[in-house]
């Protein structure tokens, strides 16, 4: 099974930029979205052979998720029921046979950490969220997890210590998730691997000089270890500030 990601940063923007024949090329069985800015009717899709879900912000133009799927689900719910942070569009959860698939858009801790309080709070109801689905079947979990979790995991990592994504709050936060009983699964196959990014700021050719942060992922259950195959960034699929991240499982 082949599942993508993608933060698109806007997918009617994206959709100009040639997503569509990436979609195709790619054909995977599951393909996630995030950061779609939209709203719902805003965007026709024609993606034949696919189910889609969506879950769009109340604020237009911000945040949102999306699931396109060869596999209909046994069931598929929205948000991680609690009102607090259910408002944005961030997570999409797809029940099959053997495992849930949760999609999500983790939000930014934002300039001058403006948002790392309420961050916080996510991780920890998300971490929850997350071990709860894990008592019934196992977890594949896909996204823009907003932070780069180790120092290899980002250009100049001295630099950005106390800013958004690479804070060592949100870093805890996230071996804390990883050493409840889940696997990073590019470092699984790439534990040393440098240069290694998913996302490259628009400013100062970043992207042309590989000036960029690993902040998508896919993260999976640790008794799904034996079963995941590969793992793999496509970093020449333009389109975004970020590129597709791929398992093959």
């Amino acid at each position: 099974m082949k599942l993508i990601s993608w933060n698109v940063n806007g997918l009617r923007a994206c959709v100009g930029k040639g997503f569509l024949d990436f979609f195709k090329e790619i054909d995977a069985d599951i393909f996630c979205v995030q950061e779609t800015k939209l709203q719902e009717g805003q965007i026709d899709l024609n993606l034949e052979g696919y189910y889609q879900y969506w879950n769009y912000a109340e604020k237009k133009g911000y945040s949102g998720t999306a699931v396109f799927t060869k596999v209909e689900p046994i069931d598929v719910s929205y948000g991680i029921d609690i009102d607090e942070h259910d408002n944005e569009g961030r997570v999409i959860t797809l029940e099959y046979d053997e495992f849930y698939l949760v999609n999500v858009y983790t939000p930014n801790s934002q300039r001058e950490l403006a948002r790392l309080d309420y961050r916080m709070k996510w991780e920890d109801a998300f971490k929850s969220y997350l071990k709860g689905l894990e008592t019934g079947k196992p977890v594949i979990l896909c996204g823009d997890l907003n932070v780069a979790h180790k120092e290899i995991d980002l250009k100049n990592p001295s630099t950005n210590r106390k800013n958004a994504g690479f804070t060592d709050e949100e870093r805890e936060k996230m071996t804390a998730l990883l050493e409840s009983g889940f696997i990073d699964t590019f470092r699984h196959f790439y534990p040393d691997k440098e240069d290694a990014y998913t996302w490259w700021s628009y400013m100062r050719q970043a992207r042309d000089r590989n000036v960029g942060w690993r902040i998508d992922y896919f993260i999976v259950s640790e008794i799904l270890a034996d079963r995941i195959k590969s793992a793999a960034i496509h970093s020449d699929v333009m389109g975004s500030d970020h590129c597709p991240v791929e398992l093959i499982i």
